[in-house]
């Protein structure tokens, strides 16, 4: 298990070098240049291009970005937050990104497991053929369109919830109020995903033999089902949360800019349109280590669900 950890992590590693060489030459192979506003002052020019040696051929370029990223400078926003380090903004907006991707997950994974489940125990019910089609439209629609018809709808027409998101610093009722739309945005189509795949896999189980097995030894349905097919089930499940999470941490960079969330998406594009490149790149890279780490915590998940799933042991001759 220790080494194919460790094969994991090494293998995680030179991915993540790899795409963070791949969008650094991108943004830096652009037209224009992060100095090239003419209402920069020229002192302030030179001295921008000698700290990030932008003189230099691009290779040298990344040799000192990966040298100041190693010292955990990472560079100073020129644009968007002129004078700030990245860091600092930063820590600034992870608070609210982190509180709607929390809340989201939260609410995903017990009512996407709550449809899994009773669509597979009333397998070709009218509940079960309603459910299926609504999962199959929510799979179907983008979140951005999901978002903006829950905008106009529930917030507009309705006035249930307020159109973007409340400007309070605290998580206090009004703040979480107004994250319940892009909350419900973000969690449809992930909602979705799991009851269609815990449906399959646990309609699947409840015909196998070990049910039939289980029923034999006296068991009743309610405990075969706990027991026995729900636990096989869950198996593939928890990969798929995992990898289902960073789908809604991807999405919430569209999701975030339609609500109005100060979070890192609106950082983001900000810093993309003003060639802000320091601050692109440091927010990209928090996203790109994310999605490695949870792509690790989804490989090593299958042998915890399961004990009988080895990792990294020795092939049988």
């Amino acid at each position: 298990m220790g080494k194919y950890v460790a094969q994991r992590l090494i293998a995680a590693a030179f991915a993540f070098i790899i795409i963070v060489a791949l969008i650094f030459f991108v943004l830096f192979s652009m037209p224009g240049n992060i100095v090239s506003d003419p209402t920069i002052k020229e002192t302030v020019r030179k001295a921008i291009e000698e700290k990030y040696h932008l003189n230099e051929p691009l290779p040298v370029q990344f040799a000192y970005f990966i040298r100041n990223y190693m010292n955990l400078d990472f560079g100073t926003s020129l644009f968007v937050r002129p004078g700030v380090a990245v860091f600092d903004v930063f820590k600034e907006r992870i608070g609210v990104t982190i509180q709607l991707n929390l809340f989201s997950a939260l609410f995903t994974l017990p009512v996407g497991m709550f449809f899994g489940i009773t669509m597979a125990l009333k397998k070709d019910s009218i509940y079960d053929i309603i459910a299926s089609s609504l999962v199959v439209f929510f799979i179907s629609v983008p979140g951005f369109v999901m978002a903006a018809a829950l905008q106009y709808f529930l917030a507009y027409k309705l006035g249930w919830f307020p159109i973007v998101l409340a400007p309070e610093v605290k998580l206090n009722w009004t703040k979480f109020h107004s994250m319940i739309l892009p909350i419900f945005a973000l969690s449809f189509g992930s909602i979705a995903s799991i009851a269609r795949l815990l449906r399959a896999e646990l309609a699947e189980a409840l015909t196998s033999e070990y049910m039939l097995l289980a029923k034999a030894k006296g068991l009743t349905f309610r405990q075969r089902v706990v027991r026995h097919a729900l636990r096989n089930a869950c198996v593939p499940l928890a990969s798929t949360f995992l990898y289902l999470f960073i789908g809604v941490l991807s999405s919430s960079l569209v999701i975030e800019n339609i609500f109005g969330v100060p979070g890192l998406s609106k950082v983001l594009v900000s810093s993309i349109n003003a060639k802000d490149h320091q601050l692109t790149l440091g927010i990209t890279y928090f996203y790109v280590l994310i999605g490695l780490l949870m792509s690790i915590a989804a490989d090593l998940s299958y042998g915890i669900v399961d004990p009988r799933i080895r990792m990294g042991g020795r092939k049988d001759e």
